[in-house]
C-alpha cells in the first residue's frame, strides 16, 4: 500500500523553510486576502465617531476629570466663570477700592434729584467714576454692590454646601455601614427632615430671629435642611462597598470600624460626594437669593444679590440696568457652576448620571 503526502496549501504564507509563517496573517503593512474579514487592527473607525483620548491605566479619578474637562469647551468656560466669581468675592475689599466707591457711599452728583433721583446718563448712570452705574436715589455704586453682595452670597453657599456634605456624609456612611438600629434611625431621621416644608420653615426662623448675625444663621438654617440628600447618595454607595473584598480584608486584618470607614469606605465614596456637592452648590447660592429676596434674608444696608433684586423690583421700567446687572450676575453663576456640576457629576459618579 502506498500513502500519498498530503499537498500543502499554496494559499497559507510559508516561513523561511517551507511551513506556514503563524504571524505572517498579522505582518504590518500586508493586504489582506479578498473577501476575508479585516482584522481587528485594521478595521476602520466608525464614519464620524469623534477620536476620543483614551485614559492611561491606573489613572486616578483627578487625573480623569481634568482630561475630560480639557476635552469639553463648554465646562472649561464654565470652570473659568467659577473661578472669575470665587476671585472676585475673595478680593472684594480691593476690587472696591480700585473702582474707587465703598458699597454703602452716597453720590448725590449721579442721580437727578428733580426727576425722582434717576441716574443721570445712559444705562443707569454708567461712566469712568461708575462702572456698572448707580442705585436711583442712593447714588451707591453698583460695581461695588455687586462684588461685595458676591461675597456674601458664595459665602453662605460654600459654608451651608460644607455643613450639607459634612453632615450627610458622616450620616451616610454610620447608616450604611453599621445597619440596624443605628441605620433605622438615621433613615427615619433623614425621612423626617426631608417632610419639612424647608422654605416655609426657613421663612418662619428668619422672620422669628431678629437681633443676630444673619449671615450664620442663614447658612445653619439652609445647612440643616440640606444634609438628607447628601446623607441617602452616601449611604447607598456604603451599602454596596461595605461587603467589598477588601473591606473584608480590612476587618479580619484587626482594622476598627474607624479606620474602615476612614480608609476604605470615605475614599469610595469621594467621587459621588465631590459630584453632588458642585451641583448643591447653584441650588444654595439660589436659596439665599430667594431669602434675601422675599426679605428674610441678609439685611440692609450689606449687599446681596437677591436683595439687589428685590429693590430694584420697583424701577425696573424707569431705571431696567438696576435690575438687569444683579440678575445677569445670579445668572452667570448659577449656570456656570450647574454645568460643571453636571460634568463633574457625568466624569466621577457616571451611573448615578444615567439614573
Amino acid at each position: 500500500m502506498t500513502t500519498t503526502a498530503p499537498v500543502p496549501d499554496d494559499r497559507a504564507p510559508r516561513g523561511p523553510d517551507g511551513p506556514p509563517a503563524p504571524d505572517a496573517a498579522r505582518a504590518p503593512g500586508r493586504t489582506p486576502a479578498p473577501g476575508s474579514a479585516p482584522t481587528p487592527d485594521s478595521a476602520p473607525a466608525p464614519e464620524g465617531a469623534a477620536a476620543r483620548p483614551e485614559a492611561a491605566p491606573g489613572s486616578s479619578p483627578w487625573q480623569l476629570a481634568r482630561q475630560e474637562l480639557r476635552r469639553r469647551p463648554a465646562v472649561r468656560v464654565s470652570l473659568g466663570v467659577v473661578l472669575l466669581f470665587v476671585l472676585m468675592a475673595v478680593t472684594a475689599p480691593w476690587l472696591g477700592a480700585l473702582g474707587g466707591w465703598s458699597p454703602n457711599e452716597f453720590d448725590k452728583t449721579a442721580i437727578d434729584p428733580y426727576l425722582g433721583g434717576q441716574p443721570l446718563g445712559a444705562f443707569g448712570g454708567i461712566s469712568p467714576e461708575h462702572w456698572l452705574g448707580v442705585e436711583p436715589v442712593t447714588g451707591r455704586d453698583l460695581f461695588a454692590r455687586v462684588i461685595h453682595g458676591a461675597q456674601v452670597s458664595l459665602l453662605i453657599a460654600f459654608a451651608a454646601t460644607a455643613i450639607v456634605v459634612v453632615a450627610g456624609t458622616a450620616a451616610g456612611i454610620a447608616a450604611g455601614y453599621f445597619g440596624g438600629r443605628t441605620d433605622a434611625v438615621l433613615s427615619r431621621l433623614m425621612d423626617l427632615t426631608m417632610s419639612f416644608p424647608s422654605l416655609i420653615f426657613m421663612i418662619a426662623m428668619l422672620s422669628v430671629a431678629k437681633d443676630v448675625n444673619r449671615i450664620v444663621l442663614m447658612t445653619s438654617v439652609i445647612g440643616v435642611f440640606g444634609w438628607p440628600g447628601v446623607a441617602r447618595v452616601v449611604r447607598g454607595q456604603t451599602l454596596s462597598l461595605k461587603h467589598r473584598e477588601y473591606v473584608d480584608a480590612a476587618r479580619v486584618g484587626g482594622s476598627g470600624p474607624w479606620r474602615i470607614l476612614t480608609r476604605d469606605i470615605l475614599p469610595g465614596v469621594s467621587g459621588p460626594v465631590i459630584a453632588y456637592t458642585t451641583l448643591l452648590i447653584p441650588g444654595m447660592i439660589s436659596t439665599e437669593a430667594a431669602l434675601s429676596y422675599l426679605g428674610v434674608g441678609v439685611r440692609p444696608p450689606t449687599p446681596s444679590w437677591g436683595q439687589m433684586i428685590a429693590e430694584s423690583v420697583a424701577y425696573y421700567e424707569t431705571d431696567p440696568m438696576y435690575f438687569v446687572i444683579p440678575s445677569v450676575f445670579l445668572f452667570l453663576a448659577v449656570l456656570a457652576f450647574t454645568l460643571l456640576g453636571d460634568a463633574l457629576r457625568d466624569i466621577l459618579d457616571p451611573r448615578g448620571g444615567r439614573t
